[in-house]
Formats: C-alpha cells, sequence, structure tokens
C-alpha cells in the first residue's frame, strides 16, 4: 500500500472515530466521512475505472477500522459505508450496482479483519443497498441482490465459517426485503465458490 493510499484509509479511519465520538450516530458518521472523503479523492484524482475501485476499498478499510476502534455496531458502520461510497462516487444504474457489490466485498473483508461481526456488517450493507436503491434507479431487490452477492464472495475469500454466517444473515428479509442470492451462493451445500 502506497503512503497515499494509507493516507486515505487512515483519513477515513480518523474522521469516523472522530464523527461517532462526537455524535454517536455511527451511520450518519461513516455516511457523511466516507461520502467526502472519496468525493474528494476521485476528483483530486481525475479519474475513474481502477482508481475508484481502489479508492473505494481504501475508504471502506478505514470506515470498518474507525468503527471497531470505538466499538461500534458493525451492520451500522457497513450501511453507512455503502451508502457514503454510492454518494461519494454518484454512480448510478449498472454502474451502482457494481459498486454496490464491490463495496460489499470490501466491507466484509475489512470486517473479518477486525474480527467483527461478519453477519451484522452483511445486514447493513443490504440495509444500505435498498436505502439508496431509488435515488440509484434500480430496485430495492436487486440492490440487496448485489449487496448479497459482493458480501458472499468476499466471505468465500475469509472461509467457509465466513460464508455460513454471512449467508445466514442475508437469508432473512431486510428492510421488508426478502433477498435473492445468487448461483454458486443460491443453495446452502454451495459452501465454496467454484469460479
Amino acid at each position: 500500500m502506497t503512503t497515499k493510499q494509507a493516507g486515505l484509509v487512515e483519513t477515513v479511519k480518523s474522521g469516523v472515530v472522530g464523527a461517532v465520538k462526537g455524535t454517536g450516530d455511527v451511520a450518519k458518521a461513516t455516511v457523511d466521512t466516507v461520502s467526502s472523503t472519496l468525493s474528494t479523492t476521485l476528483k483530486d484524482a481525475g479519474t475513474v475505472g481502477a482508481s475508484a475501485t481502489e479508492a473505494v476499498g481504501h475508504v471502506a478499510a478505514g470506515a470498518i477500522q474507525g468503527a471497531a476502534q470505538v466499538g461500534a455496531h458493525m451492520g451500522h458502520a457497513a450501511k453507512g459505508t455503502v451508502i457514503g461510497v454510492l454518494r461519494g462516487t454518484k454512480h448510478v444504474g449498472t454502474e451502482a450496482m457494481d459498486t454496490i457489490g464491490h463495496t460489499a466485498g470490501a466491507v466484509i473483508e475489512h470486517t473479518a479483519s477486525v474480527g467483527g461481526k461478519l453477519e451484522h456488517a452483511a445486514t447493513g450493507l443490504v440495509e444500505g443497498a435498498i436505502h439508496s436503491a431509488k435515488a440509484l434507479g434500480v430496485s430495492a431487490e436487486d440492490a440487496a441482490a448485489a449487496a448479497a452477492h459482493g458480501a458472499l464472495k468476499a466471505a468465500d475469500k475469509v472461509g467457509s465459517s465466513a460464508v455460513a454466517a454471512v449467508r445466514h444473515a442475508l437469508t432473512q428479509t431486510i428492510s421488508g426485503v426478502k433477498v435473492v442470492l445468487k448461483a454458486p451462493f443460491d443453495r446452502e451445500d454451495a459452501n465454496r465458490l467454484r469460479s
């Protein structure tokens, strides 16, 4: 990780820590910090694509590390992260669906690295995707499915117990939406990603 990337992670981490300590509202603190930092980073970079994808990963890392440092609920941090990323990137439609999936994967990966509850993070990711769906021009069901698939792909890299925890959390109705899991995670016996 370059110094600039480490700086981005640290900026978001300290922003989330400070905002949570100041307001106590984990989701709002995360949305505001992630959105403003990502928006500024992408504007300064003047590019999209690979650099935006990298920036999303680093911002998600900082948000989750900050939430973990203050003992915040990972579901609230995950929800705030996905909403903040979508506001910061201003992605809509198909591009937003890809961003939701990538963000979900980064959040699950970093939640696992700090020892956070993956099921809480997975639920929060889906809540954030559903919350943002209308503004993105996508259905709540499609946004939820994109978040679920990104979360499960990342959990698969962590291990079978992570897949089980995330999958279990996602089989519930979340924010009034029944999450539809995509192959290979649509069956309980599909413990490992095959592709």
